[in-house]
């Protein structure tokens, strides 16, 4: 077990024991969750992040879809709503 000082940004230092154990090597991302009264953090493999780049891309972006509906709500009714 390590104790670790956080800085006055905020930044901790992971002991070069826990890195080693866990794979963390420089510029490796980890997830950091709080878990009830204490934060996990889980290292993310490359493939991991490479896996759900751009997942979220294709189909219409949910701005675009309500702005048609406002726009045909007003339409129907004449009064506008923006």
């Amino acid at each position: 077990m390590s104790v670790v000082k956080v800085s006055a940004k905020g930044q901790i230092v992971i002991p070069k024991d826990i890195r080693e154990k866990l794979g963390i090597k420089p510029d490796t991302n980890i997830f950091l969750h709080v878990v009830e009264d204490h934060a996990e953090i889980t290292p993310i493999s490359d493939s991991t992040v490479k896996a759900m780049k751009g997942m979220m891309k294709g189909g219409k972006s949910m701005a675009t879809a309500l702005i048609a509906e406002r726009k045909r709500d007003n339409k129907t009714d004449g009064k506008p709503r923006f």
